[in-house]
C-alpha cells in the first residue's frame, strides 16, 4: 500500500546535547527537535529528533532523523516510528535512506513494515510517502 502527503514543520529547535568527547571536524554537529503536520492520505503529527552536520553558508551535509508518527495512514489510525537520512551538495538530495522501523506501529498500524520517502518541491512544498504493509 502507498500513502502520501505533505508536511510542514511547526518546530525546529535546538536540543543541548554534545557528543562525548568533542571532536573537531570540517562542519560542526548539531541536534534538534521537530514537530511535524501531515495532510493527505497521511494526516497526524510527529516528534523527530534530527541530527546533522551542516554547512550553512555551502547549503553542503547530512542529516538523519529518527521520527515518532501519531495519525492515521489511508484512514487507519495508530502510531509508529520511521527513520530517514540524505545529503545534499546545495541543491540535490543524495544517499537518501527511509525505513518504518520494525515491531513499532500500534492501533490499527500494528505490524506496519515499509519504506518511503520526501522530496521537497521547487516552491518549498514537503512531500512524504510511504510504501508499507501490514501483518
Amino acid at each position: 500500500m502507498r500513502a502520501s502527503g505533505t508536511f510542514s514543520v511547526k518546530g525546529f529547535d535546538p536540543a543541548d546535547v554534545a557528543p562525548t568527547p568533542a571532536v573537531t571536524t570540517g562542519v560542526a554537529v548539531g541536534v534538534m527537535t521537530m514537530e511535524k503536520h501531515f495532510e493527505g492520505e497521511i494526516v497526524g503529527h510527529s516528534a523527530t529528533l534530527f541530527t546533522s552536520a551542516f554547512d550553512q553558508a555551502k547549503g553542503v551535509g547530512t542529516y538523519l532523523a529518527m521520527e515518532s508518527f501519531e495519525g492515521a495512514l489511508n484512514d487507519r489510525e495508530g502510531t509508529f516510528n520511521f527513520a530517514h537520512s540524505a545529503t545534499t551538495h546545495g541543491s540535490d538530495r543524495a544517499h537518501e535512506f527511509f525505513v518504518i522501523v520494525p515491531s513499532s506501529g500500534t492501533g490499527q498500524l500494528t505490524g506496519i513494515a515499509g519504506s518511503g520517502g520526501l522530496t521537497v518541491d521547487a516552491d518549498g512544498t514537503h512531500r512524504v510517502w510511504f510504501d508499507y504493509e501490514l501483518s
